[in-house]
């Protein structure tokens, strides 16, 4: 098949709600451009029978490979089969293995299996059946009128399981296209987007193979490079050379590939350098530790924070002196400084980072709102404070001020 058009539906009203992001569509997605199949149309539908058969019905004149997610569970308004009948007339059989691995499983568990549960064993006839070793419904593949039509469970451990082992190599054998798409995602702190595609505007301008998208994000900016090659490894080659070119341009920046984070690069590079940290937090309260403290293994280079919101805190559990903050204020470059020197002496830290500012909605101390200050410290006596103004409202200035302490701390320990 060349020219194949793929288009993936996720079937849940709760997607619709927003009470859940459809991480399953962008996780597909990723693996369908790996074997060189073009996905032209994302849709969410909610639980309503008529609207589901609505879709499955456009989406059969329009694609030729068709993903379904979710709508396989044992409930009433697990619809999706339901609305794959009634456009096609396929039979609906029982599936002896999933049925038995049901019944099992209530039978473990020592409860009493509703008959409602029969439901998730249902698959149409003659469909090839993706048994589910993680969770209960099996999923399918279906053909029907010359398109491919993929049903998988919406859970995304389930649905990653039976796609990597089953949907995959099928898809592969079905296409026969050689055609090799990857991607490979550069990840910067510290520049804007504008910036970023203005220093690099010259090789976008001129770029075929691989394609350069710079793109914003809440941690950074991103560019994602994508190749199209005959085989892996010369696609991987290609995506390599436009990294160094990048690089070479805006290196200074960088901090990550793919799925990597600043705070698990900033506790590679802590352990590396065998040094630990820790951190006096006031508008920020307990996010920059809490950021660290996520990645595993954090408790080799974390030694621990102090959120100190209250001026008497900071005075008198972290030890800020009395003069500077009558003198000085709260929210100053003084007060940072001693924020950090302090907490890095009291958690015999080799790194003392604070924070200290103004989230809003009201001016402190004649500081407006925005008004930010960072200051890192060493055991070695290197210190540095810097202000910032962060627009956005109070947790947005949160987010940001802890975003850039992270970008403060892993940039001093990169250089």
């Amino acid at each position: 098949m060349t020219n194949v058009k793929a288009e993936i539906i996720a079937v849940g009203t709760e997607l619709l709600l927003g009470q859940i992001a459809n991480t399953n569509a962008q996780w597909l997605s990723n693996q369908l451009a790996s074997l060189g199949i073009n996905v032209y149309q994302h849709g969410v539908v909610g639980d309503n029978l008529n609207r589901v058969q609505e879709a499955f019905e456009q989406a059969q004149k329009r694609s030729d490979i068709i993903i379904v997610t979710g709508g396989l569970g044992p409930t009433e308004d697990d619809l999706t089969r339901e609305a794959f009948q009634l456009m096609t007339e396929l039979e609906l059989v029982e599936h002896k293995p999933s049925m038995d691995k049901i019944q099992s499983f209530f039978e473990k568990n020592n409860t009493t299996m509703t008959p409602n549960n029969r439901r998730q064993a249902r698959v149409f006839k003659g469909s090839q059946v993706l048994f589910n070793r993680k969770g209960m419904a099996p999923g399918m593949i279906v053909s029907h009128e010359s398109t491919t039509w993929v049903f998988l469970p919406g859970v995304p451990r389930e649905m990653k399981g039976l796609f990597t082992e089953e949907v995959f190599p099928y898809l592969q054998k079905l296409t026969g296209n050689t055609e090799v798409i990857k991607s490979l995602v550069l990840k910067f702190l510290g520049i804007g987007e504008s910036e970023l595609e203005h220093r690099l505007s010259h090789l976008i301008q001129a770029q075929k193979n691989p394609t350069i998208a710079p793109l914003a994000q809440n941690t950074g900016v991103v560019i994602r490079l994508t190749a199209k090659e005959e085989t892996e490894e010369r696609a991987e080659r290609l995506l390599e050379e436009s990294k160094r070119q990048i690089l070479h341009e805006v290196g200074d920046y960088f901090y990550g590939i793919n799925d990597e984070t600043i705070e698990e690069n900033i506790i590679s590079l802590l352990k590396e350098k065998k040094m630990k940290i820790a951190s006096a937090e006031s508008l920020t309260g307990g996010m920059f530790s809490n950021r660290l403290i996520s990645v595993s293994g954090a408790s080799n280079v974390c030694r621990g924070g102090i959120v100190c919101y209250d001026t008497n805190v900071k005075q008198d559990v972290l030890g800020v002196s009395k003069e500077t903050i009558q003198n000085k204020g709260t929210v100053s470059e003084e007060c940072a400084l001693e924020m950090a020197e302090q907490v890095s002496s009291k958690l015999d830290a080799d790194i003392g980072i604070s924070f200290t500012g103004v989230a809003g909605p009201d001016e402190v101390e004649g500081k407006s709102v925005g008004t930010v200050y960072i200051a890192l410290t060493t055991s070695n006596g290197e210190k540095k404070v810097e202000k910032f103004i962060f627009s956005g409202d109070r947790n947005a200035i949160r987010r940001r001020a802890t975003l850039k302490g992270l970008e403060i701390v892993f940039h001093f320990l990169k250089f």
